[in-house]
Formats: C-alpha cells, structure tokens, sequence
C-alpha cells in the first residue's frame, strides 16, 4: 500500500489537535478530509475539495454505511416514541420499584450489564445501553460524561473479547479471517489464546466497573460529577450534544399510563431481530451474517412494534406516532453529520497510507523482550490517528505474524497487544465512530466525553503497557 510519509499523520494530528482546542467536532472532521486530499493532488486546494466532495459522497452512498446512517436516525425514533408513550418514565419507575435505581452505584452497575449483555454490534450496544440508561442516570443526578464513559468503555473490549470467544458477532470473524490470510494453521485457537493477554480490553472493563464499585472521579470527570451534584446540570455550560432537545429531554404526552412495557416491548423487538437476521444473512452462520443488515431492521421492527402496540393501547394515533418519528430522525442529524464524515476520515487515511507509514516507522531496531510493548503502543497511536480498530487490525496482524515467525515471539501475547491497541484507540479517540455514538447515545458534548474518558483510558494502557513489558521478557 502507497503511503505519503510523514505527511500522512498531518491531517489526524491536525483535526483533533482542532477539535480539543476549538470544540468544533465538524469543522475538524471536514478539515482533516480536506487536507487528507489536499496533499495526495499535489496541494491543491482546490482539486482536494473536489476529491473531499467526492469521497464523502462514496462513504454515504456505500450499503453498509448508507445501513448504518439509516439505523442510527431510526434510533431516535424509538428514543421520542418510548418517551411520548410514557414506556421511559415507566421504565424508570419500574426500575426505582425494583430497587435498582435507589443508589449511583445500582444504576452504574446496571448500564455496565446492559452494555456487556448486548455485544453482536458496537454501535448498537451504544446505542441500547445508553437509552435504557440515560434517565436513570439523569433520575440519579449522574453526569452525562460519566454514562458516556460507562458504555464507550465497555462497548469495543466486550465486543472483541466475546467476538473472541464465541462466533457471536462479526469481531471474531474479521480477526480470524485477517490470520488465515496470513497462512496461521489454526487462527480461531490462536484468537482464543489472546483473550486474556489482551490486557487492554479486560483492564478497560475492569476499570469500568471499578469506578462505578468505589465512586472514583479521575481529572476532568471529577468536575463533571461537581457540577452535576452542586449546580444540578447534567451537562457544562455551553455544551453541544450530538442529539437535540427532543431527543434529549424526556416527554410523555399527556394524560398516557406509564408502562414500563412500553418502553420494554419495542427494545426486546429490536434486539430479538439482531439476532435472527445475522443467522439469515449468514446463512446459519450468526458470525458471518451482515451487522448493518442486522442492525437496520432490528430498529425498523422496533419501530414498527412500538407504533402498532401504541395504536392498540389507544395511546398514539398513527398521525402521532409519525409526528414522533420525525421528530425523533431530525434529533440525529447531528450524529449522521459526524457518522458521514468519520466515514470519509476513514477512505482518506487508507489513501494517506497513515497506519503503514506509522508501522513501518517503529519496526527497526527493537530488543525482542520489548516488541508486545511496542506493538500494543504503536496499534494504539494507529487507531487514535485513524479512528478505527478494524483498519489497525488489518494493519497490524500482517506485521505482527511474520514477526512471530521470524523472531520465535509468543503468538497470543503479540496478537493480544495488536488487538488491544486497536482497542484503545476505538475507545477514545475524538474521530471514532464508537466514541461518536457513544457521545449520541449518552446525550452529551462530544469533546466533553473525550477529555472525561481519557484520563481512565490512559490509565488501563499503562498498566496494559506494563504488562506486555512483563510478558514480553517472560513467554
């Protein structure tokens, strides 16, 4: 693959220096494409617009993508129908019953389940877990950055370790078919053998649930908890959440009964569908089935549901329901906005050659005891550059493998550290999809998730760094 070199990790390093700093999620996002195609015409501003457009337009108009656009605007039909039919104040009044919702640390552990039970898609489990969670943690007086925390951190490590585990979700067939490329004899042994020397993936988990057990705020989440429990808001000041007003703010119509069902019934249909239609799709196959697929029509008959069994209880009317839908679709016009353009993000660091040329950077002149290290950081600075874990991983095992042959390395502590930094960076970094939808999901300021996360992402690498250091002079 062609790389331009140094000049491809400009434009990575460019957009989110701009987005820390300016908060400016879009105008980041469009900059880095733009620059991206700037310099592979020769910088050109002009023709690299033109290149920009035109990318983009590809990225939206590809089926998968197109897919999961259409899935994520229908997410927030089912958010306004559940919250207009009385099924989320319901819910949570259920919930509270229960006893569940009587503590921070009952809510948090819930969400946590919520999360780590739906593992066949990232942004679906995002998605699920932070609509079930989202007025619990509102009801509990917790900030929206650390929900926002609670689901990124255990969306993509569940994913992959599951993926890894069980041919439950398209993780584990992608890793596998990436390491019979690459002529392993027996790549699914070798894929289970990494789970528990993914060291990042358990530690990020692990930390997750940590924090909700002992209540504990590191750096920026410590003001985000201040300023929920002293002022009351639940977000900063001048925040910009990737969701609107409708979305956000929960909204019964007058006068309707609040059952949990309702909200309960059109969820189980969409998650239910997942399921199924990765086995048709598949062919009998759950891991070989098409997530976007998947994914669509899960939330197509959860819609569907919702306003059939709201028409049957007399609650809504169809002309209701359908005012409810569209309200719900233009509330995420923002995330499809940042969704597109993470799309073209990712065409254009294929064509920049951005993970090659970082790879190929760091692969001289390394002590055999230190390479897992260095690997698990290098696949990590790959992904926050790039934005994807499923490109690093593509990237990385071709290096990883003949690294292991050649050298006599420890194949599922190597392929453990290309894993989990591709983890870390899908985790947090402010151009990635999963951090995108989780910031969505959780109805919060995108950069506010980022900077909230970080400090405990950072946190589960170095300690994940130490370990591959450990292992690394040990297997």
């Amino acid at each position: 693959m062609e790389s331009f070199g140094w000049l491809s990790v400009v434009p990575p390093v460019v957009a989110i220096g701009l987005a820390i700093k300016t908060k400016q999620v879009y105008l980041s996002l469009a900059l880095f494409v733009w620059l991206g195609w700037t310099i592979m015409t020769g910088w050109n501003p002009v023709t690299g617009l033109i290149e920009s457009v035109n990318v983009y337009v590809t990225a939206v108009t590809d089926l998968d993508n197109a897919r999961v656009l259409m899935f994520s605007v229908l997410i927030g039909a089912m958010i306004t129908l559940t919250q207009a039919s009385g099924g989320m104040e319901g819910f949570v009044q259920r919930v509270e019953r229960w006893g569940v919702a009587r503590s921070r640390r009952s809510v948090g552990l819930l969400t946590i389940g919520v999360s780590m039970a739906v593992f066949l898609e990232s942004n679906f489990s995002l998605l699920v877990s932070g609509s079930v969670a989202r007025p619990l943690f509102d009801k509990c007086g917790i900030s929206r950055e650390k929900l926002s925390y609670l689901i990124d951190a255990t969306c993509s490590p569940k994913c992959i370790l599951v993926g890894s585990l069980l041919p439950l979700n398209a993780w584990g067939a992608y890793v596998v078919a990436l390491l019979a490329a690459q002529d392993v004899a027996r790549p699914a042994a070798l894929l289970i053998a990494s789970v528990p020397l993914n060291f990042y993936s358990v530690l990020a988990i692990g930390l997750a649930v940590w924090v909700v057990l002992t209540g504990w705020n590191l750096g920026p989440m410590r003001d985000a908890e201040r300023r929920v429990a002293v002022e009351g808001k639940l977000l900063r000041d001048g925040a910009r959440p990737l969701v609107s007003e409708e979305v956000s703010l929960e909204r019964a119509k007058d006068g309707v009964p609040k059952r949990a069902i309702n909200m309960v019934l059109p969820i189980a249909a969409m998650v239910l569908m997942v399921p199924v239609v990765l086995w048709l799709t598949g062919n009998g196959d759950l891991s070989s089935g098409s997530g976007s697929v998947a994914v669509l029509w899960g939330v197509i008959v959860g819609v569907l549901v919702a306003v059939v069994s709201y028409r049957l209880q007399g609650i809504l009317t169809i002309q209701e329901s359908t005012e409810q839908i569209i309200k719900g679709i233009q509330g995420l016009v923002p995330l499809v906005i940042v969704l597109s353009l993470a799309f073209a993000i990712g065409a254009t660091t294929r064509a920049l050659g951005t993970g090659v040329f970082v790879a190929q950077a760091a692969q001289a002149g390394l002590h055999v005891g230190l390479i897992p290290a260095i690997v698990f950081l290098l696949a990590c600075f790959i992904a926050f550059s790039t934005g994807t874990s499923w490109g690093t991983f593509a990237i990385m095992i071709p290096i990883v493998v003949p690294m292991v042959e050649l050298l006599g390395l420890n194949a599922p502590l190597m392929l453990g550290a290309a894993l989990g930094g591709g983890i870390f960076g899908d985790h947090c970094s402010p151009i990635s999809d999963t951090t995108i939808v989780a910031s969505m999901a959780s109805a919060t300021d995108h950069i506010d998730h980022v900077g909230t996360q970080l400090p405990y992402a950072l946190l589960a690498a170095g300690a994940a760094t130490l370990l591959f250091l450990a292992f690394g002079f040990v297997l």
